[in-house]
């Protein structure tokens, strides 16, 4: 179908779309080669800032001999362009507040801030990497709210109901949206009015436009619910979408983590596997696994494949691409890597080589689960990727290299940084994916 947009929504002031873009997607007036000049030069700075503290770690020296200039402490490999440079993401969270026109029922992106108490909410039309079906369902939802009799909820303890909009695509063009909802004092009765209401909009109603392949909704009556604290409901459509990766089909579900550029997570998770270095011997555990595409993807490489994730439904997915792929070798944990991780480990001291990967949020790892990875003498070989190496992520890192400490209980030998490769999955913007690979 056609991604027309509704007639009642004229261009925005031009202003208000280049303030937006400026803090959106900040390098969107470079070109494409001159934004990966950028962002290697600040992978380049990144890593100096590291190399300065494993330095400093007691005055021992825990880089490696390769050849390195500038100070590195690792040989940079140049930056892995993105596949796709424009409309890449195949996830947008859209917020629900006051427009530059004051109408508080506007879908778009945030301008401004909190502590400053200048919010407004602009539409997305203009920005680089969102794609056209995504501004799409976000306007059509716009009109939906525009025509609701119940108000938007901009400030949990000031009421309303409609909040936020989250739209996933994938290559195929299918669409799921999932529409959060705080239902403040409504019955069962009223609160399944307004999702029939909301419902019958997409399918029947000017909504349906979109084509949506999927609709859920979320009663939430916090800033962001879990699928185990308020359930996602499917109001119709099919449960999940797939995605073509690798040479594998893969099930996500509403709230998995999956990369937001499919193109550029090919070139990522080739780039980690290249850098793990598995074979038939070899367990690879794949920590922060989200819908488990790292470890399935080179589970025929290796001996075993186990994954741990936090979110229940990604395990749940992880599980079922392993299955519908013939995928026997694999096992999936579902909870916390700090409380799994030690005693999954355990059982793997018995010689055979462990290779493990993380990948996580940009909260970093917790220190337990580095306790565990510097205390399985099995592995010899870590992948980590970040998407922003600072704060806790870094921390990580030097919790990784460090000389032994009792008192940390960091008892096995440091791992020594060798190698790291920036991948592009993020362009206009300045962020880069870092894929760092450690030995000991």
């Amino acid at each position: 179908k056609s991604q027309k947009k509704p007639s009642h929504l004229g261009p925005l002031d031009g202003s208000w779309q280049e303030r937006l873009a400026d803090v959106v997607t900040p390098l969107w007036r470079l070109s494409y080669e001159e934004q990966l000049k950028v962002k290697f030069e600040a992978q380049k700075k990144i890593l100096q800032r590291l190399e300065s503290y494993i330095q400093m770690l007691n005055g021992v020296n825990v880089t490696t001999a390769v050849p390195k200039s500038e100070s590195l402490p690792c040989l940079l490999h140049p930056i892995i362009p993105s596949p796709v440079i424009n409309g890449y993401r195949n996830k947008s969270t859209f917020s629900v507040n006051r427009g530059p026109d004051g109408n508080p029922k506007t879908v778009g992106y945030y301008l401004g801030t909190w502590r400053d108490g200048n919010i407004v909410c602009v539409r997305s039309n203009n920005l680089k990497n969102i794609p056209e079906k995504h501004s799409q369902v976000a306007q059509y939802y716009e009109v939906f709210l525009r025509q609701s009799p119940l108000e938007p909820c901009l400030v949990f303890h000031e009421g309303g109901y409609w909040r936020e909009l989250i739209v996933r695509t994938n290559s195929q063009g299918h669409t799921m949206a999932i529409i959060t909802f705080h239902p403040q004092k409504l019955s069962q009765e009223e609160l399944h009015v307004q999702k029939e209401t909301v419902k019958e909009f997409f399918i029947r109603g000017p909504g349906a436009a979109c084509d949506l392949t999927s609709l859920y909704f979320q009663e939430s009556t916090m800033t962001r619910c879990s699928h185990q604290q308020s359930p996602y409901q499917l109001l119709f459509g099919e449960p999940y979408i797939f995605e073509e990766l690798l040479s594998l089909k893969i099930r996500i579900s509403p709230d998995a983590f999956f990369q937001i550029n499919t193109a550029g997570a090919e070139m990522l998770y080739r780039t980690v596997g290249e850098l793990t270095g598995v074979n038939s011997d070899t367990i690879l555990l794949d920590i922060c696994c989200g819908t488990g595409v790292i470890g399935l993807s080179l589970a025929q490489h290796t001996s075993q494949v186990l994954g741990i994730e936090l979110v229940e439904q990604a395990v749940e997915d992880a599980r079922w691409t392993a299955a519908f792929n013939g995928i026997t070798n694999s096992e999936f944990h579902t909870g916390r890597a700090e409380k799994i991780l030690p005693g999954l480990l355990k059982s793997k001291e018995d010689g055979q080589s462990v290779v493990a990967v993380v990948n996580p949020a940009r909260a970093g790892l917790h220190y337990k689960v580095i306790q565990a990875i510097r205390n399985c003498g099995a592995i010899r070989t870590l992948v980590f990727v970040s998407c922003k190496l600072h704060g806790e992520s870094t921390r990580n890192i030097i919790e990784l290299c460090c000389p032994p400490d009792s008192a940390k209980k960091h008892l096995g030998e440091p791992f020594v940084l060798q190698q790291a490769v920036p991948v592009d999955l993020f362009p206009h913007t300045p962020h880069c994916e870092l894929v760092l690979l450690f030995t000991r």
